[in-house]
């Protein structure tokens, strides 16, 4: 069994930064993209950015300057710093990532349960 587990969520001041990671555990074969994503309150869904398995990122232009994504592939773990937060960036922070498990002919997606991340003075 697979498991996405998000950690580093908390609450900070307006220009404040935090460190969210994502460890996947289980009989994992490898790891394809992984993909951070928020959910705030009365606002739909939003991906923040994305990491190949080959480094490759991309951005949301919300976060654009001022969030780092990055992977430990030895690790099986991704991060995201955070830095010049925002208010409009509270909201739940949920990774996921492209899967294969020991033994599976195909990527499968996991989500992980999502860490709360609050902005405000």
């Amino acid at each position: 069994q697979v498991q996405l587990v998000e950690s580093g969520g908390g609450s900070v001041q307006p220009g404040g930064s935090l460190r969210l990671s994502c460890a996947a555990s289980g009989s994992i074969f490898r790891i394809n993209s992984m993909d951070w994503y928020r959910q705030a309150p009365g606002k739909e869904g939003e991906l923040v950015a994305v990491i190949t398995s080959g480094g490759f990122t991309n951005y949301a232009d919300s976060v654009k300057g001022r969030f780092t994504i990055s992977r430990d592939n030895t690790k099986n773990t991704m991060y995201l710093q955070m830095t010049r937060l925002k208010p409009d960036d509270t909201a739940v922070y949920y990774c996921h990532g492209e899967l294969q498990m020991v033994g599976g002919l195909k990527f499968n997606g996991y989500w992980g349960q999502g860490t709360q991340v609050t902005v405000s003075s």
